[in-house]
């Protein structure tokens, strides 16, 4: 088998700090980032260009490639560019569900209160890229950013000699305003400060390497970010009506991403356990990306977990705080209701996690390493800040008057309080 069952109840302290202790890998190349990033802040274009060659291997001419990304949309296949329109248009059609509203309320002693939601003006999306390609990554990044009403959404996306044209196709569908060929720590301190070709932007979102995550924690403060992710995860919870090779194909398919995303099932059927262990062994042997798979099944932080009961499973699950969450169980939403912390959660046989990595409209930029325990993932929010408004009458004034002067007071701020009463003196 290639992948470990263990009893969830007998793992030690390592074991437990494997599943739990996760991060980002990011601390071995943090100094070297912080060069990079520094140099890209000082001399711009020609560090980008720089590292550029000696990290990707390629020399670029022109940084933006805007204008490519629509000629690609219109030179790639039809059916390609289809599938790409349907989901964008899924993921428009979810985040569009989220805008926030204004809103004013009067009170009846006098207060008046509300709220407003505006966008930020300048949004950088990274996009992976290079030897691989990433178009759903360019639609989950840019479209929120689109729909929230960000005024300019810039892109990057790593070289290539020749750039993937599915993934500038997706980037134009997107409704990006400028895209530039540039990837790993360089492509976010040039969101980050601008370069004479890049624009500097408010906000960096987007999946990287632990290059790009070590950059944006380097910018973080600068800028805003989104937050810092590691590699895909995944926790499957079964229980005995599971079809085995259901969930073997969601660990294997998560395991794909990169040998350190952890996989883990859990569930409360011994027979389960040992028979989604054989499927898992029998369906990395068929997949292309099999080292890759292996690599993951291996380490440290997957494995089946056997649990004593259900509710063993869900406690294990709420402290895990998958990025991932897969439930294939008769009672899936009584699971659900018990579990406060997970990034995006799939319910029953027929929704596997690559429907949300793609196409079934929600987002899938999710806090890994367990950051789902105080954040989400990326969606319209991301882009928007809130203002709080508010009008009082003068009775509405004279009905606080003794509450704020008294804690002012209290606080040593006699100005406060006097800011009251000069509203309030007849003289």
């Amino acid at each position: 088998m290639s992948i470990d069952v263990r009893e969830l109840a007998d793992l030690g302290p390592d074991d437990r700090a494997a599943f739990f202790q996760r991060d980002a890998g990011i601390d071995e190349v943090r100094s070297d980032v912080r060069e990079i990033v520094d140099r890209v802040r000082e001399e711009g274009d020609v560090a980008v260009r720089e590292f550029t060659e000696e990290f990707d291997g390629v020399s670029v001419g022109n940084l933006e490639v805007t204008d490519r990304c629509e000629r690609a949309y219109e030179e790639i296949d039809a059916d390609v560019r289809e599938a790409i329109e349907a989901a964008a248009a899924n993921v428009r059609e979810f985040h569009e569900a989220q805008v926030p509203e204004d809103w004013r309320e009067e009170f009846e002693d006098g207060r008046e209160l509300g709220r407003r939601f505006r966008p930020i003006d300048r949004a950088g999306v990274y996009v992976p890229g290079g030897t691989a390609a990433y178009p759903s990554s360019a639609i989950m990044g840019v479209v929120p950013a689109v729909v929230a009403g960000v005024e300019h959404v810039s892109v990057v996306t790593p070289p290539a000699e020749e750039l993937n044209p599915v993934t500038l196709a997706a980037i134009h569908a997107a409704g990006a305003d400028a895209v530039y060929s540039v990837g790993g720590a360089q492509a976010v301190a040039g969101l980050a400060y601008g370069t004479e070709t890049i624009t500097s932007v408010q906000k960096i979102v987007g999946p990287g390497n632990r290059w790009v995550t070590a950059a944006k924690a380097a910018v973080r403060g600068d800028v805003e970010i989104d937050f810092l992710a590691g590699p895909s995860e995944v926790v499957v919870v079964a229980d005995e009506t599971a079809e085995p090779d259901l969930v073997a194909s969601e660990l294997v398919a998560q395991a794909e991403h990169d040998p350190n995303s952890p996989v883990v099932a859990v569930t409360d059927d011994p027979e389960l356990a040992e028979t989604t262990a054989d499927a898992v062994d029998q369906q990395a042997r068929e997949r292309e990306r099999e080292e890759t798979i292996r690599d993951a099944l291996a380490n440290g932080g997957s494995g089946i977990l056997l649990a004593r009961s259900m509710s063993e499973a869900i406690l294990f699950t709420e402290e895990y705080a998958p990025e991932h969450l897969s439930i294939i169980a008769a009672d899936d939403e009584a699971i659900l209701e018990r579990i406060d912390s997970a990034g995006s959660v799939f319910l029953g046989p027929h929704t596997p996690v690559a429907a949300g990595d793609y196409a079934s409209g929600t987002n899938h930029v999710l806090p890994t390493n367990g950051g789902a325990r105080v954040t989400g993932g990326l969606s319209v929010e991301t882009f928007v800040r809130s203002t709080t408004v508010q009008r009082l009458s003068e009775d509405g004034l004279a009905s606080l008057a003794e509450t704020i002067t008294t804690l002012a007071e209290a606080e040593g701020l006699e100005a406060h309080a006097a800011s009251v009463r000069e509203r309030l003196d007849d003289g």
